[in-house]
């Protein structure tokens, strides 16, 4: 799923961009123990428990957005895979990491990261500039200046709060009640929404979603083989995933102190 591949290099979000599971448990595929071994090597082997109140209508949402998926996103991002050559989507891809630097750069700033702050300041002047309104990517490619994975979820577990409850949201898929709230806040910090008519916004995201989703064609289904619960499969792994990415870099930031 994109949101394993954004920040964690594995199989989002995603950077927070659509998460699609499915609500049936499958047998266990041995074809796809590879899959499943890599999962385990990156989020570990320990098992992340998460307060699941909503369990059956989050099965269900599950279920939903595995149809869309099979049903919508994936032939639609396999035209787009087969229309547009792989170098315009990368160009894509980076133009949207380009445009989205002010989730990342405002979530630095208020995790007391200066010094990552400044990085992705730098990488959206360069690229803006020197990568033709972000299309390019010369400040990872000339200059080793690595985008940073910062978002309101995380900042908000750095300042201590904690996970809430599991979320399955409709087409966003897995997230708890504080990574959804920070999804919220992010959203305003991104310049497509404030793009008029609201069409045109949404038209926009779908390009970016249906982009990203044409690099990953086929992960989401060896993640499925690779399950005996799909639904508590995607749980456990995005509840690990995000434990992973918040403990990543610097301790977390103790409540009201300020420092890092």
């Amino acid at each position: 799923m994109i949101w394993l591949v954004a920040g964690a290099g594995c199989a989002s979000s995603a950077r927070n961009t659509p998460n699609l599971p499915a609500a049936s448990p499958v047998d266990v595929n041995p074809a796809a123990d590879a899959t499943f071994d890599e999962f385990e090597e990156e989020f570990g082997e320990n098992t992340v428990k998460v307060a699941d109140p909503l369990e059956g209508l989050n099965r269900v949402m599950f279920g939903v957005n595995d149809v869309l998926y099979f049903w919508v996103i994936k032939p639609v991002a396999g035209v787009w895979k087969g229309v547009v050559p792989e170098p315009g989507r990368v160009g894509i891809s980076n133009f949207f990491d380009n445009l989205t630097t002010p989730i990342r750069l405002v979530n630095c700033l208020l995790q007391g990261k200066g010094k990552a702050a400044g990085k992705e300041l730098d990488r959206f002047v360069i690229n803006t500039t020197a990568g033709v309104l972000g299309f390019g990517d010369p400040a990872t490619d000339r200059y080793g200046i690595k985008m940073s994975d910062e978002d309101l979820g995380q900042t908000l577990a750095k300042f201590g709060l904690g996970d809430g409850f599991y979320l399955v949201l409709p087409l966003l898929g897995p997230s708890t009640l504080r990574d959804a709230a920070g999804r919220v806040g992010d959203g305003f910090l991104n310049p497509v929404y404030y793009v008029e008519p609201t069409e045109a916004a949404i038209s926009i995201t779908a390009t970016r979603i249906t982009n990203e989703y044409s690099f990953h064609i086929g992960e989401y289904e060896s993640f499925k083989e690779a399950a005996v619960d799909v639904y508590v499969a995607m749980r456990e792994a995005y509840i690990q995933y995000r434990k992973k990415q918040i403990q990543s870099e610097d301790r977390p930031i103790a409540p009201n102190s300020g420092k890092p």
